[in-house]
């Protein structure tokens, strides 16, 4: 078994991991903001991620995203509240109501992706190409096989 280097203590890793997560994140929200999405949060990303292209329910949001179908509706209502969500009758089933993305909320998940592309560059400029798609590797080496998942939010925060 390796030696702890006391420089180096192992609950530096995760805080750091943490730490560029955040910074990334946070990057990302100032130029949301800038491009006229004032009002996406980290939160809701995931939860515009769940809700997914075909939209599902209140309960199927909550399991996707591990939390309570109580807080999975409060996440609801106050996206619907900025454009980002909206309800419908389920064509398929009349008993269900939907939630599906609107426009404006695809419109943040698209400038979402093209601000990371910029994000990744950048740090690709600072750090060099290499050592961005070596972290990337290394992190994909270490990570379980399912790394994206969208229970994140529930994860993290606990059952909510």
């Amino acid at each position: 078994m390796a030696t702890a280097d006391p420089a180096r203590p192992g609950f530096h890793l995760p805080l750091l991991l943490l730490a560029g997560f955040r910074t990334l994140i946070d990057d990302l929200h100032a130029e949301l903001a800038r491009e006229g999405h004032p009002e996406l949060r980290p939160l809701h990303g995931f939860v515009l991620q769940a809700v997914g292209a075909d939209g599902t329910t209140a309960t199927e949001l909550g399991q996707r995203l591990g939390i309570s179908k109580q807080a999975a509706g409060k996440t609801i209502d106050r996206l619907v509240a900025v454009g980002y969500l909206e309800r419908a009758d389920d064509p398929s089933d009349a008993r269900r109501r939907l939630v599906r993305v609107t426009p404006h909320g695809a419109d943040g998940l698209r400038r979402s992706a093209e601000i990371f592309d910029r994000l990744r560059a950048q740090w690709s400029e600072t750090l060099g190409p290499d050592r961005v798609t070596a972290m990337e590797d290394d992190l994909r080496t270490m990570a379980s096989a399912n790394w994206f998942r969208l229970d994140m939010p529930g994860w993290f925060g606990g059952a909510a």
